[in-house]
């Protein structure tokens, strides 16, 4: 037995198309926003300003706007993020002085974009309670532990040469800030040079005393750098992720009892230890000046004189001019 199809009318055809067509194009307009839309990768580590920027989330929007999309990536400290923007991993980060200078002497990518103040209080050389130490030149001999290539490496090349040492008068042991305090807390190294809040922490672990901080020694300043690549191709986002940063400096200067509170369960400190660390911390983001270029030459200087870096690096020539 055949069974008749009824046609279907044209006109009932028509609504079915039109939505057909709307989904269409709805997912072809999607598609095309995300592929223009372009991704800014920025490292940060568990302090400091970009991990609160990453935790109120005021940079996506900015940057939205302008066609970009954030992706956040964790570094346990200044070396391994300088090197995976050194790789093209990143595009936008933050260290203290010696890291960049390490990864200029490796590679011509990095571009040096803002940097905060001074704050020499904030890094400093810890021994025992117990030691006998009283001084630098006291370190004659010892062990001391540090993060190779870190801020804190450049404290102790001048701690010890305002002391009439040279490095070859101590025996440096190069560890990451979890085992150098495991080390330095079994006795294992006689000394520990480390920056905030790891050195707040020590402190208030009952067992530290400070031999000597930068005061007089060093500056410490924080850099926020980026590649020349993409800070040539990409200046309004740049200049839109200083901005943020800009606004979070500003609120942090004089909340720094709250942003402790809401650092703390990220870093795994407490939030009264990190106030301590937070008030040793200097703010307000700005472009490098002619002194602050000089100083980080002269740091760059030191390091390839101590031979730490193979070559001379140029710091003027990676400055980022603003609005460039």
């Amino acid at each position: 037995m055949l069974t008749r199809t009824r046609a279907v009318p044209a006109s009932s055809l028509l609504p079915r198309l039109w939505l057909a067509l709307a989904a269409l194009i709805f997912v072809s307009l999607t598609l095309a926003a995300h592929a223009q839309e372009r991704t800014v990768r920025i490292g940060y580590q568990k302090y400091g300003t970009l991990v609160l920027l990453k935790g109120r989330g005021s940079l996506e929007p900015k940057l939205k706007a302008l066609g970009y999309r954030v992706q956040w990536s964790e570094f346990p400290s200044g070396p391994p993020l300088m090197e995976a923007l050194n790789a093209g991993a990143v595009d936008f980060g933050s260290a203290g002085e010696t890291p960049p200078i390490f990864a200029q002497a490796a590679s011509d990518v990095l571009a040096y974009v803002a940097h905060e103040p001074a704050a020499p209080k904030g890094e400093a050389i810890l021994v025992p309670k117990t030691s006998p130490a009283q001084s630098v030149a006291d370190l004659r001999g010892k062990k001391v532990a540090l993060n190779k290539g870190s801020n804190v490496h450049y404290l102790l090349v001048r701690a010890i040469e305002a002391a009439g040492l040279t490095l070859a008068d101590i025996t440096p042991v190069y560890l990451a800030p979890a085992d150098a305090r495991a080390a330095f807390e079994r006795g294992a190294v006689d000394a520990w040079v480390i920056w905030d809040p790891y050195f707040a922490a020590a402190e208030a672990g009952g067992n530290a005393r400070v031999l000597a901080d930068g005061t007089g020694l060093v500056p410490n300043h924080q850099f926020y750098l980026s590649s020349k690549s993409f800070a040539a191709e990409n200046g309004p986002a740049l200049d839109a992720i200083v901005a943020a940063v800009a606004e979070v400096d500003a609120w942090a200067k004089d909340n720094t009892d709250a942003v402790a509170k809401e650092l703390s369960p990220s870093v795994g400190i407490p939030a009264p230890i990190l106030s301590i660390a937070l008030k040793r911390q200097t703010y307000g983001i700005r472009p490098l000046d002619e002194a602050v270029t000089k100083e980080q030459q002269r740091i760059a200087d030191t390091f390839h004189g101590l031979k730490l870096v193979p070559k001379t690096v140029d710091i003027a020539g990676a400055v980022r001019k603003p609005g460039s």
